[in-house]
């Protein structure tokens, strides 16, 4: 088993003004959208501010979220009519990942901008190591027409460097990850994992390298934990998985999803939302990109692994793993692998954890457009 590092504290001191901000969210893969907004958002309230997320749909909120949410944070229904515009617009708006805000609502920010008070319009982008980040993070769009023509929006671009917006932490997150660190052996005894055994968790697409990797577990002597939905149907459609050690998952909320990446000693995760918090938990990890049509992926994980200096077995399992080359290229995995892997996600994390986060930035970036 791998011993498992705590984040160091987090040092944001400044104080900002209690603001209203709207955040908007069109859900396209079920639980990374959602979990990068949710993330934010309640962060954002527990730093003293007022959220309403707007979402098209909600419902994976019903069990990703802890209970009750917090003071201070709202959802709504996607806001397609006027009836369904808020009397006063946020002092903040913000696009997730691109997505365009209905008229009705342009309009009453239009409105807002004619009294005097525009809210800062913010278009939260996609989280990528790619160069164009740099160079793109806070630059302004004019908005040439419809409603609000004439109006700035401005890109915001998490990622990997001082010169982007960083990632999505949480002020407590050092201090649950301590407290964490000296129940973990009760988590994985709680889960069925053996003293000796390695713990995996799978949160997948369809890797086509799933069955290489199935065939190579008991020589980890694995215990393979799999999240609901798609990686417990790809796995199941397996004929090897019914002689394998697999503790099939129900869903859970962000915080016993994130305490399962601080106890496995290697985490095969998919999306944004669990790659942040696979780079946070400091374990051995593999990242199953979103895949497009263009294969425009491959090129932002190897901008990636390029960023995190990642050994030649962890990019090898990675090009496999997302379907760059063939299935039978996946490497074989060892502890001794394993213990390498980890130690070049350490330093990339004690890296970022040196950055400001992206909750901080956000909000100094306000404090500078208002």
């Amino acid at each position: 088993m791998l011993d498992f590092l705590p984040l160091p504290e987090a040092n944001v001191t400044t104080q900002h003004p209690s603001l209203t901000w709207d955040i908007f969210c069109q859900v396209i893969d079920n639980f990374g959208d959602v979990g990068v907004c949710w993330r934010t958002a309640a962060e954002l309230v527990a730093r003293g501010q007022q959220v309403r997320l707007w979402m098209d749909d909600a419902s994976a909120l019903q069990w990703m979220t802890p209970q009750p949410w917090p003071k201070g944070l709202s959802v709504h229904a996607w806001p397609a009519l006027m009836v369904d515009i808020p009397a006063v617009v946020g002092d903040v708006v913000v696009e997730a990942f691109g997505c365009e805000i209905p008229q009705p609502f342009a309009f009453a920010i239009a409105r807002k901008a004619e009294q005097g008070l525009p809210p800062v319009w913010i278009n939260l982008e996609y989280l990528s190591a790619e160069d164009y980040v740099e160079r793109c993070h806070r630059l302004p769009s004019r908005i040439m027409s419809g409603p609000a023509a004439g109006l700035t929006r401005w890109f915001f671009y998490p990622g990997f460097t001082s010169a982007t917006g960083a990632l999505v932490r949480e002020l407590n997150l050092s201090q649950r990850q301590s407290r964490f660190a000296g129940e973990r052996l009760q988590w994985r005894a709680a889960q069925g994992v053996q003293a000796d055994e390695c713990a995996v968790s799978l949160f997948c697409y369809e890797p086509t390298a799933l069955p290489q990797f199935l065939e190579q577990t008991p020589t980890l002597n694995t215990r393979l934990l799999v999240t609901p939905g798609r990686a417990t149907a790809a796995v199941q459609a397996l004929p090897a998985a019914q002689s394998l050690n697999i503790q099939y998952l129900q869903p859970c909320p962000q915080p016993q999803f994130d305490e399962m990446l601080w106890a496995c000693d290697l985490n095969l995760v998919r999306g944004e939302d669990s790659l942040v918090r696979a780079i946070w938990a400091g374990q051995p990890f593999v990242w199953h990109i979103y895949p497009q049509h263009d294969n425009a992926h491959h090129h932002k994980l190897n901008a990636f692994l390029d960023w995190l200096g990642a050994p030649e077995s962890l990019v090898r399992f990675h090009r496999a793993w997302n379907g760059m080359t063939a299935p039978q290229t996946l490497p074989l995995l060892s502890r001794e692998i394993l213990a390498e892997w980890a130690l070049c996600i350490r330093a990339g994390r004690e890296k970022l954890a040196l950055q400001t986060d992206l909750i901080e930035q956000l909000q100094a970036f306000v404090a500078e457009k208002s």
